[in-house]
């Protein structure tokens, strides 16, 4: 294949965007930034020496740029997104694709029209602890999988244009998904609203699976302190991924359940660090959307997986707004 670096124009250099834009330009894919603010792209000049402008259709009308990076709120995803595919661009947009499964449905449909790449920066998939967890479960390494449960927890950045599920837990159900590679039968969330009571600052979901395995996500932007940690609980081992660990982020635990006297005694075990390299895993995502542009591969995180991801997403909403009263889902998309 042609090995060619793609021109990339990323629109949103914000809190998030300005990643993207050091990435991409240090692999030397960077053309263009947009953003509607002149201080920010006075600070991508004078970083990278790169064109920068406030004019989403001076990007779009750009026929020398292939693909966009889209990293702005997420109640601009669709738009942006439909534009840029209708403009004959290949699309990498942040989570979540879209606010509805509709919109996200429509997108999927309008990639595969135009034949264009369309990728989510769903970026647990491409960190190195759950890619090395997603290899021990297919492995059968920790046995039988029992259930999961992940916390996203901080005291951060408030939103008003989506709530504390919509902002942090598609993180934990992209990955879940892909490391049990099955779609959820039923959800059921609660949560509260303490800042503002149209606004969930904080929510408890659990997601039931057909093989038997329960899934429980937790997030929470209203917390004393940041966690970011997901536990796979298997009737032979147990592993820990936790990513605010430096050195241990990938923990595998053996221990066992012991019946004695027709009674349960845990036997504990301290653990054992599992080796993974230590690349960032953005940069990873950001590679593989140049090597999908370079030989038209369909993305890991693609626009099928990221419905997949709004059809949990909408029934946990359902479910909150009803006192947490399970959901079925009927899930559309069906190739894992």
């Amino acid at each position: 294949m042609d090995q060619i670096t793609p021109k990339i124009a990323v629109i949103g250099s914000g809190q998030w965007g300005k990643n993207l834009v050091r990435n991409f330009y240090e692999l030397g894919a960077l053309t263009c930034v947009c953003d509607g603010r002149q201080e920010a792209l006075n600070e991508v000049e004078g970083k990278y020496h790169v064109r920068t402008t406030r004019s989403l259709e001076k990007v779009l009308d750009d026929q020398a740029i292939q693909a966009v990076v889209i990293s702005v709120p997420a109640a601009q995803h669709y738009d942006i997104c439909k534009q840029s595919l209708l403009a004959g661009k290949d699309v990498f947009v942040e989570k979540p694709l879209a606010l509805t499964a509709a919109e996200g449905r429509n997108l999927v449909e309008l990639a595969s029209e135009q034949r264009k790449i369309l990728m989510v920066g769903h970026i647990l998939q491409y960190h190195p602890a759950i890619l090395e967890l997603q290899k021990l479960i297919q492995q059968g390494e920790l046995g039988k999988i029992q259930y999961i449960y992940s916390s996203r927890l901080n005291l951060g950045k408030l939103r008003t244009e989506e709530n504390i599920l919509w902002s942090f837990a598609p993180h934990d159900i992209s990955a879940i998904l892909y490391l049990l590679q099955e779609p959820p039968t039923r959800v059921s969330s609660n949560g509260g609203a303490y800042l503002n009571s149209h606004i969930y600052d904080m929510t408890l979901s659990t997601c039931d699976f057909k093989s038997g395995v329960k899934a429980h996500i937790f997030v929470s932007w209203l917390h004393p302190f940041k966690e970011q940690r997901f536990a796979v609980v298997g009737d032979k081992k147990m592993a820990v991924f936790d990513d605010m660990e430096s050195e241990r982020k990938l923990v595998l635990y053996s221990h066992r359940i012991d019946w004695v006297e027709r009674v349960p005694i845990a036997r504990k075990d301290g653990g054992q660090a599992v080796p993974i390299p230590k690349d960032e895993p953005l940069r990873r995502e950001c590679e593989h959307f140049i090597e999908c542009l370079r030989t038209r591969h369909t993305p890991r995180t693609d626009g099928q997986g990221a419905v997949r991801v709004l059809e949990v997403l909408e029934a946990c909403e359902r479910s909150l707004r009803n006192d947490a009263h399970p959901i079925e889902i009927a899930t559309r998309v069906t190739r894992y």
